[in-house]
Order: structure tokens, then C-alpha cells, then sequence
């Protein structure tokens, strides 16, 4: 994996991957030890284990122990920031789209090849 240095970049390189992104899913639900959190998905113990560290290495997932279970919830506030940066690009994007939308119905010429 290469060297990430933001916060950010690790979130979304954590998430790039499909068997961590139903991990989040199945965190949606509700806060779980690691061996019902892994049931559902075909790879044994140890590689399942590296996804979650992936996980809470950038901070989208926190475990603790319980006896001799551990257990895993998410953190909601790397989501909220990944959510803003994504809400300010979306936003950004859209004010872009909107002027060259209004300099394309400026430009635009009518059937005679006069703009209207």
C-alpha cells in the first residue's frame, strides 16, 4: 500500500475496497464482536482481521476488548468529514456545470445562426 499521510485519503482508500465497505455495512447495524462481524464473508480469520485494522487505522471503525471477544463499532466522525469534503465538491462541481449551462444558452444560435 502506498505511504497516506491525510486522514481523508485513508478513509477513502479503506473504503476502494468491496469486503470493507460490507464490513461498514454490517457495522451500520450495530456495534458486534469480530466473529460475528466476519460469519458472512469467505476468508479465514487472519485476513479478515487485516481488512479491520485497515479500517480502524484511518479511523472509521474502533475496537475494544470484552473478555475474550472483541468488538467493533463505527466512528461517525471520519464519515461526517469524508461527507463534507464530498458535499464541498459536489457543490463546487455544481456551480460549474450551472455557468457553463447558462454560457451555453448564451451561446447558443437559433435556426438562422443567430444567437439568441
Amino acid at each position: 500500500m502506498p505511504f497516506h499521510s491525510n486522514p481523508l485519503d485513508l478513509a477513502f482508500h479503506a473504503l476502494s475496497d468491496p469486503t470493507r465497505r460490507a464490513v461498514i455495512s454490517r457495522l451500520a447495524e450495530g456495534e458486534m464482536p469480530v466473529s460475528v462481524l466476519a460469519e458472512p464473508f469467505d476468508m479465514a480469520l487472519p485476513s479478515f482481521t487485516q481488512h479491520l485494522k485497515v479500517l480502524e487505522d484511518c479511523g472509521l471503525i474502533a475496537s475494544e476488548k470484552r473478555g475474550r471477544s472483541r468488538w467493533c463499532r463505527l466512528e461517525r466522525a471520519r464519515f461526517e468529514e469524508a461527507a463534507s469534503w464530498m458535499e464541498a465538491e459536489r457543490r463546487c462541481w455544481g456551480e460549474r456545470l450551472d455557468r457553463l449551462e447558462a454560457y451555453l444558452d448564451n451561446t447558443r444560435e437559433d435556426d438562422d445562426g443567430q444567437a439568441v
